[in-house]
């Protein structure tokens, strides 16, 4: 705590409500500052001034980093505010709020990384997690940070109200209008949960190169699980909206698809048969169906995993890996999606970036280190779960873009088939690519239409293969945001992905009859 600020004034800082300090949250060239002006501390004040830490506070943390001839240091501050609240059975069941505050501090020489990080931002924490952190190199001070100069990144998450102002009585309306549109959808419907969360995260990258930047990430998930039974049998279905927005993407009209999909969802698998068993064309829906893009192929795009030589795709740029219709990207900059960074966790500006080009594959996704190595710049890819994580090279919204062909045109083109809609979980070997995925729902497609609806099946295959065998892109590509998490090296950051309709030529199937 500031010592010039008392706790009444720290908890106004922090946020209502229970206070549980220090515990993870429970729920990865600039050109414009991201900085509030109402929270900053002094014309030339950041967000953290509060806490006690200056920008000469952060210069001495940067300069203990390369006490001991490190050839770069950096502090990431984090203050995580996290809001949640449940109903069951149409009776709110929980309700908490969480807050985390610390520093992580990084130190690189040559290809070693020295990290540490602290859980109080009192100078003594500081300077101890630095030194522990220089220890990765060991010779005399080499050279000192440069000035502080503050970056203007451009703001794609404006909130109008802060969720740390946003009291229960705002939130009340929009669960209990959820729970009563997926009540009301179906007579089946027995039981509803919902799940509530809004999460706000300053953070602020300073390092050695002269770097000072902050970011205010809001987040927001809505989230509807229904259970449902007809002639004894039971089945359990959920759908989720996810956003970096503020109170005002609830709308009415996003609560009730929320809950309408969930509801649906649920009872459509009452009609559900055994999905079909062997090699099948497969038409993957648009949207959702992006998660195996995602997973079998993107995170074989990630940067760290081709230095090592671990994936497919290592010594592969240039090289055509997919039909010249097929161009994969991974985006920071799409506008209040869940995926979307103003800044990655090392400072960068979010960005766009080609992963595949008409069927050639251009680039990986880099962090600071990846970049030195491939001698290019950073794609923004820099993610950490918290300040207690170094950064690694993830995804952020990653999507293939449209391509020259009608969803109904790829349907009609399936003899027989399997059509995919709702994904539950999966397992990728990066390696190889392979991976294992359990499809939740989807439909039969018969003499070129859509027909029964299956459930439970297994899809088993190669991701770079099934890149391969793409034969057909749809036109509508969406982007699904429902709160999906992806993790990597034990960390979890929030991330979108997005498809349009596509035809893969074969795909391995295993159902209730494998």
């Amino acid at each position: 705590m500031n010592k010039g600020m008392n706790r009444r004034d720290f908890l106004r800082a922090v946020g209502t409500g229970a206070v549980v300090v220090s515990v993870p949250v429970l729920i990865s060239g600039c050109t414009s500052k991201v900085l509030n002006p109402d929270t900053q501390a002094g014309a030339h004040g950041t967000y953290f001034d509060q806490f006690g830490v200056d920008t000469g506070l952060i210069r001495r943390t940067l300069e203990k980093g390369l006490s001991r001839g490190g050839d770069f240091s950096e502090v990431f501050l984090q203050h995580k505010i996290g809001h949640r609240v449940g109903m069951e059975d149409g009776e709110v069941n929980r309700a908490h709020t969480a807050v985390d505050l610390g520093a992580g501090i990084r130190v690189l020489k040559g290809d070693a990384t020295g990290f540490a990080y602290c859980e109080e931002l009192t100078e003594a924490a500081l300077l101890a997690a630095a030194e522990t952190a220089a220890a990765v190199a060991d010779a005399n001070a080499g050279a000192r940070p440069q000035p502080l100069a503050a970056v203007l990144v451009e703001n794609r998450y404006t909130v109008e109200v802060p969720w740390t102002d946003v009291g229960i009585d705002k939130k009340l309306p929009i669960i209990k209008r959820a729970d009563a549109k997926a009540r009301g959808r179906d007579r089946r419907i027995i039981k509803v949960a919902i799940d509530f969360a809004d999460t706000t995260s300053r953070i602020l990258v300073a390092n050695s190169e002269g770097l000072l930047v902050e970011d205010d990430q809001p987040l927001a998930l809505l989230k509807v699980i229904c259970v449902a039974q007809d002639q004894g049998n039971t089945e359990v279905a959920f759908q989720a909206g996810s956003s970096r927005d503020g109170l005002r993407f609830f709308s009415d009209q996003t609560v009730d698809r929320v809950a309408h999909e969930a509801a649906d969802y649920t009872t459509t698998l009452f009609d559900a048969v055994a999905a079909p068993v062997g090699e099948l064309p497969v038409v993957m829906a648009a949207g959702v169906s992006g998660i195996l893009l995602h997973e079998a192929m993107g995170h074989g795009f990630e940067a760290d995993f081709n230095r090592k030589g671990i994936s497919i795709y290592a010594g592969q740029i240039g090289n055509k890996i997919a039909p010249e219709f097929v161009s994969i990207y991974d985006d920071g900059t799409n506008e209040r999606l869940r995926g979307s960074i103003n800044i990655d966790d090392e400072g960068t500006a979010g960005q766009r970036t080609a992963l595949v080009e008409k069927g050639i594959l251009r680039s990986y996704m880099h962090d600071r280190i990846s970049a030195k190595h491939y001698k290019t710049r950073s794609t923004g890819s820099g993610r950490r779960q918290s300040f207690r994580y170094p950064p690694v090279p993830r995804m952020r919204n990653t999507y293939m873009i449209n391509g020259p062909h009608k969803p109904e045109e790829i349907i009609k083109s399936v003899k027989k088939g399997l059509y995919t809609e709702m994904f539950a979980n999966g397992q990728v070997m990066i390696g190889a690519g392979d991976f294992t995925f359990f499809l939740r729902q989807g439909r039969m497609i018969e003499d070129g239409k859509l027909t029964h609806v299956v459930k439970d099946a297994n899809l088993v295959g190669s991701g770079p293969k099934v890149l391969e065998a793409v034969t057909m892109v749809g036109d509508d590509m969406w982007m699904y945001s429902g709160g999906s998490r992806c993790g990597k090296d034990g960390q979890s950051v929030p991330v979108s992905f997005g498809l349009p309709t596509i035809k893969v030529g074969a795909i391995s199937i295993g159902g209730r009859r494998s």
